[in-house]
């Protein structure tokens, strides 16, 4: 059985991933939402771009992520900076060899880059807009700081579609 559907995949991914119980920790899952029912600050996504809510999936995102142009990765992320900082980070920082950054689901983001990788299936850029939360407890809605800060998110996330290197329309 032939699977066509690797082959007409969109070139861009934006994924947002967090728990959405734990209020500011689902901030990527509630970027996702909003983008999805709502005019993108006065335009439409290009249509090589898809968003995907990958909730707290983990290793289950191998198959999403996989021969990507580019992802885009929106996350929660524990650093020292203020609640409601926005960080703009490449793979390696979230290395657990070194401890500027840590993602809150960094082992199944690093592990699930990582066996692309060793699967030949990598995205070809990787870029991780990090926020970090200022209420952790449980609830569903974003706290009043992370709320505010949605629509600069999707700023970040709109400039990072803009930088797309190089991409080509499928000629399939």
């Amino acid at each position: 059985m032939h699977n066509d559907g690797i082959h007409n995949r969109r070139p861009v991914l934006v994924l947002g991933i967090g728990n959405i119980l734990l209020r500011d920790e689902g901030i990527g899952v509630h970027v996702i939402k909003t983008m999805e029912n709502a005019p993108i600050l006065g335009g439409q996504l290009p249509d090589y771009v898809e968003l995907l809510d990958g909730g707290t999936a983990g290793a289950d995102l191998l198959d999403p992520i996989s021969d990507r142009q580019k992802l885009i990765v929106i996350d929660a992320v524990d650093a020292e900076v203020e609640s409601g900082t926005i960080l703009r980070l490449l793979p390696q920082d979230l290395d657990t060899n070194t401890e500027p950054c840590i993602s809150m689901h960094e082992f199944g983001l690093v592990e699930t880059l990582t066996m692309a990788k060793h699967l030949n299936c990598a995205p070809q850029e990787v870029v991780i807009i990090a926020v970090k939360p200022e209420d952790l407890n449980c609830g569903l809605g974003l706290s009043e700081k992370l709320e505010r800060i949605v629509p600069k998110i999707i700023e970040c996330v709109l400039d990072e579609i803009k930088n797309v290197k190089h991409l080509e329309p499928s000629k399939n």
